[in-house]
């Protein structure tokens, strides 16, 4: 009889993938690894209580998902409280940690979580899943050897230009696409901002709902852009990309 914990069981932070939006079938998405894990966490640390709660009833867990535990982490949460989180995990207990919509410590407060884990040495382990921002180079046709993610640009209108900028001046001075995103109910102002003031040859391309069935991807000129009808993205999770390709 093998008496040995099996890797599986062995306690751990568990870095999973999450969709991207309502999706009918996670499993479309997210790999077989993710169920079999989720199965395994006696806990949850999650963005919010609602994303947490959404997140556990996609899967078939140990015990009903609404006795799971669930601890929130996000970016207001005080780097004193680490620790804390972290303690059931020192304790021989198997936690798993999520962002509301793809994978955790990418455009995500996640990474302190991990790093403190690892200098207390803690086991981490990272599962495969959707990115917004690894997607929508993907499918841009913009250059993916080099590329930058800046999350929000400033949303006040004069120091958001000159980050458009200087967007624009890189992605041309490195051969580097350049990523961000916004607020969805400002999407329609950056769209504005970025025909307004990037040059009619500068490549732009904006990407919505992406998994979903009203996933949307227009990549074109400049130029073109303002020659079309522009999309509505009111309300919608969309990401900026601009190349000088």
């Amino acid at each position: 009889m093998n008496d040995k914990t099996e890797p599986s069981q062995k306690p751990a932070l568990l870095l999973l993938p999450n969709v991207l939006g309502e999706v009918k079938h996670h499993s479309l998405f997210l790999p077989a690894s993710v169920d079999k894990a989720v199965a395994s966490i006696d806990g949850l640390i999650a963005e919010s209580a609602g994303g947490g709660r959404r997140f556990l009833s996609r899967f078939e867990t140990a015990k009903p998902a609404h006795e799971i535990p669930l601890a929130l982490f996000n970016e207001h949460t005080p780097d004193s409280e680490i620790d804390f989180l972290l303690q059931p995990i020192r304790q021989g207990e198997r936690w798993g940690l999520i962002s509301d919509g793809g994978l955790p410590c990418i455009a995500d407060p996640g990474a302190k979580l991990v790093e403190r884990a690892r200098r207390s040495g803690i086991v981490v382990q990272a599962f495969v899943g959707p990115s917004s921002i690894l997607l929508s180079v993907m499918l841009s046709g913009f250059s993916g050897q080099r590329f930058y993610f800046h999350g929000y640009l400033d949303k006040e209108p004069k120091r958001r230009v000159t980050a458009i900028k200087h967007l624009e001046k890189q992605a041309k001075a490195e051969q580097a696409t350049q990523i961000f995103i916004e607020a969805p109910y400002r999407n329609t102002h950056m769209l504005e901002s970025l025909l307004e003031n990037l040059h009619p040859e500068t490549s732009l391309c904006v990407a919505w709902d992406l998994t979903l069935p009203t996933q949307g991807v227009v990549s074109e000129k400049v130029s073109t852009w303002k020659k079309s009808s522009l999309p509505n993205l009111e309300k919608k999770t969309a990401i900026f990309l601009v190349s000088s390709i």
